[in-house]
């Protein structure tokens, strides 16, 4: 790990500015409060000060080695200790060394520079005691912090992952559907099978291409949507249509990819399929407290028995729903006596 002092210019500013203030004090306590010289003081708190701001920045060292989670506390405190001890000793020795010397002490100042030793050395301890405590307090924190970094990636992986899922369902579910309706036209119609595969192949082209993203513009989805109702065309002919009101950025707005093909997969399978009268099959959208709201619905026969279906489209837009935006109430589905309606609403500040 990078010294947070050295490596950083705002570290090495604060330190700075940290020891500074500590000169400052203890210059007016030997002043006001120890009757020494003013020369002396300032010399003294300078030289002691900065000879310990040099030794703090070595601490970090033997902080980040001595591993504070994973040591015991028996071990923790005899390292320090004799650290602490070892620090404050050469702390005092090299401040006395140069005290003594640079400019030559006084026998007054000298007198003085022995007697106060003793609190120097536990001064030393004090010091080395808050720096190292800071310096854990760092070190855990950028654990901390890089952890739940590392976690926020792993749960990014496994949401792409839960999401591709997903989104490689629906194709296979698409195709089932497709190739049922090809396999009965093959006998009824075979040149209209024939143009049915040539656009379901165009068609799987164009949505593989883009297989990657996991969102388009709702344009982009709605002209898909449109590729695949012109392949259902070929076997219904004019048994349904589409009818569109889409406010105006309703299309620029990003949703999910393959989030609309099951709707209009239910509505041609649930609607188109069983009912003998034209089915309307309706795509609102607009801008609702927020959100997007988009609203698929059709007609249906309500006295033809309804075909069993295993429910894919609907729970694989839902569990898409609740991973992208992280709320699970963004599916709504009404049925009434002639109506099956989908509201789908997504959040426009997520787009």
């Amino acid at each position: 790990m990078l010294h947070p002092y050295v490596n950083s210019k705002t570290g090495i500013t604060i330190y700075t500015l940290v020891w500074f203030i500590v000169a400052t004090i203890q210059t007016f306590v030997l002043i006001y409060f120890l009757d020494l010289q003013y020369g002396y003081a300032i010399l003294d708190a300078v030289i002691f000060n900065a000879v310990f701001y040099f030794l703090g920045l070595t601490l970090w060292y033997p902080t980040n080695f001595i591993d504070f989670e994973n040591t015991s506390v028996t071990r923790l405190f005899v390292n320090h200790a004799t650290g602490a001890v070892i620090t404050a000793l050469l702390w005092i020795g090299l401040s006395y060394f140069i005290l003594i010397r640079i400019p030559p002490a006084n026998e007054a100042y000298q007198t003085f520079l022995e007697n106060t030793l003793i609190w120097r050395f536990l001064t030393g301890l004090l010091f080395y005691a808050i720096i190292v405590s800071i310096n854990y307090i760092m070190i855990y924190y950028n654990n901390f912090k890089e952890k739940l970094q590392k976690e926020s990636e792993l749960n990014a992986l496994i949401k792409e992952a839960e999401l591709k899922t997903l989104k490689y369902q629906i194709n296979p579910h698409f195709i089932f559907n497709s190739l049922n309706s090809i396999s009965s036209l093959t006998i009824s119609d075979p040149g209209k099978a024939r143009e049915m595969t040539i656009k379901l192949s165009a068609f799987m082209r164009g949505t593989l291409s883009k297989n990657e993203k996991q969102k388009n513009k709702l344009s982009e989805e709605l002209d898909n949507v449109k590729l695949y109702l012109d392949i259902e065309k070929i076997r219904f002919e004019e048994k349904f249509e589409l009818v569109e009101e889409l406010g105006t950025d309703c299309k620029k707005i990003e949703v999910p990819s393959m989030l609309l093909q099951p709707l209009f997969e239910n509505a041609i399978k649930h609607g188109v399929y069983e009912s003998l009268d034209k089915v309307t099959i309706k795509l609102n959208c607009r801008e609702e407290d927020g959100y997007l709201k988009i609203t698929v619905s059709n007609n249906y026969d309500k006295d033809v028995m309804p075909r069993k279906g295993e429910g894919i489209g609907l729970k694989n837009i839902q569990n898409r729903l609740k991973l992208f935006y992280n709320q699970d109430n963004l599916l709504h589905v009404n049925k009434d006596d002639n109506e099956f309606k989908v509201d789908i609403f997504i959040p426009t500040e997520e787009s």
